[in-house]
């Protein structure tokens, strides 16, 4: 790489950079969501953003505006979040499109994992006399791409878990009553969420106490299923209801619901007549236990879901953390206390007798709500290995 002199205020333009990319979220799949800006005497000038498959990458778009505004590209540098693509796919190469602006000069948050491609584009740049600056915010560049990584390495969906729960840590009462732990600025937030994704999952036991719809509401525009279809319900537990049952996803979308259980379960003839109704009914794992892994990796390669949000109850959210399955937390915290102990918490399941053994998170956003608070975790695997080290020292 060579260098050249940054403003002091580079990991904020990038961080605009990264703001930008996140209104692609759920509409880039299964490309990852990439934001771009041209910057001149340390201000942002113009801006773009990946839309979509097939439309103009985000470099594309941020020169693209600074001539509708009548910047010059060459007296500009070039702030993008994922290193510049180097291939043809779609869309032309945006390494070309950035040599013919005359760009000299480009700040790169994180480089392209996909080994096919990693490092491509910056060393075409280099080859080509364009200065490479990496690293900037690139803990925040890469958050970005999480769920492109998951894509690319592994063969399941990119998992959201979402949980909203009181100061203590409870996600119902202990009648099961949830309604509301939240204020409508958060409920509000979970519909945008649901807006991502292709699949909403909960529990049997939410299902059976909450009857929800799982759809996404009052969001236009976030992702492709806001306008034109909702995402799949799953329904993850080794017990299935009755046909007739007063539930509205067997009333109301049942061509649009899949019953993740146990083998033995979906054999059954209570499973069949699920499937009379067009349910799907799927069997993964034996006795109680559900194979989460191989449902969602059964979901991507028949129904090409890429995104799952899980809604579920403490219990699913404890087996989706254990088989390391979640790729972001979204916590919605009210200024709540219930003080019991028999209520719901929002993980349930495990038993760890030390501290040494607890899960860790990073924290990678926070943001109010009004009242409520909203935390966006990551899993942190060098924190855990840290503390590991340190037991055995």
């Amino acid at each position: 790489m060579n260098s050249f002199p940054l403003p002091d205020n580079a990991e904020a333009i990038m961080l605009e950079a990264v703001a930008l990319a996140e209104l692609g979220k759920g509409l880039t799949v299964p490309n990852p969501c990439v934001g771009a800006v041209l910057t001149r005497d340390g201000q942002i000038v113009a801006k773009g953003y990946h839309h979509g498959p097939g439309q103009a990458h985000a470099e594309v778009e941020a020169l693209r505006d600074a001539r509708e505004r009548g910047v010059d590209p060459r007296e500009c540098i070039l702030w993008v979040t994922l290193e510049p693509c180097n291939h043809t796919g779609r869309t032309p190469p945006c390494t070309q499109a950035i040599i013919q602006a005359g760009v000299s000069r480009v700040v790169v948050g994180a480089t392209d994992p996909n080994p096919r491609v990693v490092g491509g584009g910056i060393a075409f740049l280099l080859d080509h006399g364009v200065q490479v600056v990496t690293g900037i915010a690139e803990t925040a560049c890469e958050d970005l791409i999480a769920d492109f990584l998951t894509w690319v390495h592994t063969p399941c969906p990119y998992l959201y878990l979402k949980l909203a729960a009181t100061l203590d840590g409870r996600i119902a009462a202990r009648s099961g009553d949830s309604q509301w732990i939240t204020n409508a600025v958060s409920r509000a937030m979970v519909h945008e969420l649901r807006g991502r994704a292709q699949a909403v999952m909960v529990g049997a036991g939410t299902l059976r106490v909450d009857n929800p719809r799982l759809t996404c509401r009052g969001v236009s525009g976030a992702a492709p299923q806001s306008s034109r279809f909702q995402p799949l319900a799953v329904v993850v537990g080794s017990s299935l209801p009755e046909p007739g049952a007063d539930l509205f996803l067997l009333r109301e979308r049942p061509m649009e619901t899949i019953f993740l259980t146990t083998v033995e379960t979906a054999s059954s003839a209570r499973a069949d007549d699920l499937r009379e109704l067009g349910v799907r009914v799927w069997g993964a794992g034996t006795g109680d236990l559900v194979d989460l892994r191989s449902g969602l990796v059964r979901l991507r390669s028949e129904l090409g879901v890429m995104d799952v949000l899980c809604e579920g109850g403490g219990g699913l959210a404890q087996h989706l953390v254990s088989e390391n399955l979640v790729g972001e937390w979204w916590l919605f915290l009210a200024p709540k206390t219930l003080g019991d102990a028999q209520a719901v918490s929002m993980l349930s399941g495990s038993t760890v007798e030390r501290m040494n053994g607890a899960r860790h998170w990073r924290t990678a956003r926070v943001r109010r709500l009004e009242n409520d608070l909203l935390l966006v975790l990551r899993p942190d695997d060098m924190a855990a290995g840290k503390a590991e080290d340190k037991e055995r020292s």
